[in-house]
Order: C-alpha cells, then sequence, then structure tokens
C-alpha cells in the first residue's frame, strides 16, 4: 500500500478546520512553521514521522486517519455506544449513517 500525500495533506486540514484551528495555531501547538504545516496540507512537503505524530497530538487524532483515512477503535464508552447500536442497522440505514456522518463532519458546526 503507497501513502496518498494529497490525500494526507487534506486530512490534516479537514480535522484542523473541524477542531476550528487555523495554521498558525496548529503551528505554535507543534513547534513547526505554519509554511511547513501549510506545505503539509497542500501536499508541497512530506512530513516526517516525527512530525505527523506532532501534528496528530495537536489535532487530537491517531496516525491511521491521516494515512489511512480511517480511525482506530478506542475503548470510550459513548464510541462503544455508538459502535453497538451501529452493528443492529442494516445495509439501508448504514448507508444512511454514513450520509449524516459524512455530512457532519463536513459542516463547520
Amino acid at each position: 500500500m503507497e501513502i496518498d500525500y494529497k490525500e494526507l495533506g487534506e486530512r490534516i486540514a479537514k480535522r484542523r478546520k473541524v477542531l476550528n484551528l487555523t495554521q498558525d495555531d496548529v503551528a505554535e501547538a507543534t513547534g513547526l512553521s505554519n509554511n511547513h504545516i501549510s506545505n503539509i496540507e497542500n501536499h508541497h512537503s512530506i512530513p516526517s514521522i516525527e512530525t505527523l505524530v506532532k501534528i496528530c497530538n495537536a489535532l487530537d487524532i491517531t496516525p491511521d486517519y491521516f494515512l489511512l483515512g480511517v480511525v482506530r477503535e478506542t475503548n470510550d464508552s459513548l464510541h462503544s455506544q455508538i459502535s453497538q447500536k451501529i452493528k443492529l442497522c442494516d445495509k439501508k440505514k448504514l448507508e444512511l449513517i454514513d450520509h449524516f456522518i459524512t455530512w457532519l463532519v463536513d459542516e463547520n458546526l
């Protein structure tokens, strides 16, 4: 499997925006320059593992989301409750849930 750095940068930008953070905020939290954050988001730079970990910590998410587009399962009780309810859904309801979650993540609420 090959890492899609364009997708990686887009996921970082999307997560940053969901958290209502600026590139300056992420730069300050990571000790990196604003320019470096911008270059990663716009896939002009490939982040090192150390840089990616810093960004993950600043954006409170695991690297698997940025690298693969999936979030690792946690032991959080709310996540567990939602997961259990999703397991009870048929295909039609799962598709609706997927559309709703995609809409919700894309919105700046």
